[in-house]
């Protein structure tokens, strides 16, 4: 990687940057997908911009736009061009502004129709959100292509003032629904995990309490399947337990605002639950050597820092037995610990939430970015 990107200068130097490519390769069932369409819809919308979404596996995205067409090669799906990616990648004019989506590696046709252009368009890796420190030093970092003429910047989503911030639509964070108690109904819990995910000692940690469970399909619900048989919905003791349709993105926004208590998992759930106000879990995505446990305990650290002790400690201890081989016994302590404690923790996923929203939102500080760079750019220092 080249040097550090230097503060952009005020005034445009350029037009504005009208046309955006965002380039997504499905990996994790619908994560990646839902953030690229989630930046697309915020783009087109609040932007006013001209995008297309170039994404390997069309058929994904039907499930949060039922009307696309899985077998279309290009359509128009809420003022988006949705293009497939194909092996062969077809001639075509590069756009303002590029995004390479989580280093899925641009066909090198389209890296050629991009050094083709009188002015490179601004090329960005958009990478995972991340809590780790580390990313504030890397965020707008510049990388020259070894070949071409053509400079990457890294941009990085984060919790800090020095991250791209997070996204986030006008109606992700739209006033948190009354608490189930506050209703006369059961408390309610949204379950969204791997398959991994010790969903049978959780069920038995819940106790006495009644709760109505709404479970999301996939992973989820096949994980209740096995533990109960048939497709629900089940009773478990006390808790009801309701297997949900697959749910578009503002749809599941508006179940998490209503939650109790939301289990998420991934990237894109794990900020929904976070603008939704409500306490949470997360499931974050194994990897190898526990590398995934770094960036847990980075997000904890952030999360808990202006709690007490001992609710930093029970936030901590619950988000570790959950992502963590742990005894039935354990996680059962830790649950009871987590909801004896969840009153003052409403509270502060309340606060959480309103730190979020002082945070830059996403796609407008993308905008912002590529817009800030000189005419050519690098703009860069060595």
């Amino acid at each position: 990687m080249a040097g550090m990107l230097t503060s952009p200068p005020m005034q445009r130097t350029h037009p504005p940057l009208q046309t955006w490519d965002i380039f997504c390769r499905v990996i994790d069932n619908y994560g990646d997908a839902g953030v690229c369409w989630r930046l697309a819809r915020q783009l087109v919308r609040v932007h006013g911009k001209s995008v297309r979404l170039w994404i390997d596996q069309p058929a994904t995205l039907r499930a949060l736009c039922p009307t696309l067409a899985a077998d279309a090669d290009r359509q128009q799906q809420k003022g988006i061009t949705v293009c497939h990616w194909p092996a062969q990648f077809p001639a075509t004019t590069a756009a303002d502004v590029v995004i390479e989506a989580f280093a899925c590696d641009l066909p090198p046709p389209y890296l050629q129709a991009m050094a083709a252009r009188s002015t490179p368009p601004c090329w960005l890796n958009l990478e995972y959100l991340s809590a780790e420190p580390w990313i504030a030093d890397c965020h707008g970092l510049a990388s020259p292509h070894p070949s071409l003429p053509l400079t990457k910047y890294f941009f990085f989503p984060g919790f800090t003032a020095r991250s791209g911030g997070l996204l986030r639509e006008s109606t992700a964070t739209a006033a948190t629904a009354a608490t189930a108690d506050s209703t006369g109904q059961p408390p309610s819990l949204n379950l969204f995990c791997y398959a991994n995910a010790p969903v049978a000692a959780l069920l038995n940690a819940l106790g006495n309490t009644s709760w109505r469970i709404n479970v999301s399909p996939g992973q989820p619900r096949q994980a209740l399947g096995s533990h109960f048989g048939g497709d629900g919905p089940w009773q478990h003791g006390h808790h009801h337990i309701n297997a949900l349709p697959f749910l578009a993105p503002d749809a599941y926004d508006a179940l998490l605002r209503q939650g109790t208590v939301n289990i998420v998992r991934g990237e894109d759930s794990f900020v929904r639950a976070q603008l939704a106000g409500r306490p949470f879990l997360w499931h974050i995505y194994p990897q190898a050597d526990n590398a995934h446990l770094d960036k847990l305990n980075a997000f904890l650290d952030l999360y808990t820092a202006d709690l007490t002790a001992e609710l930093a400690h029970i936030v901590r201890a619950i988000f570790l037995a959950w992502n963590t081989p742990v005894t039935a016994a354990h996680l059962a302590a830790c649950w009871h610990d987590f909801h004896a404690a969840l009153p003052a923790l409403a509270a502060h996923a309340r606060c959480w939430q309103a730190h979020c929203q002082q945070l830059p939102e996403l796609s407008a500080a993308l905008v912002d970015f590529c817009q800030r760079l000189p005419s050519g750019h690098p703009g860069l220092t060595a």
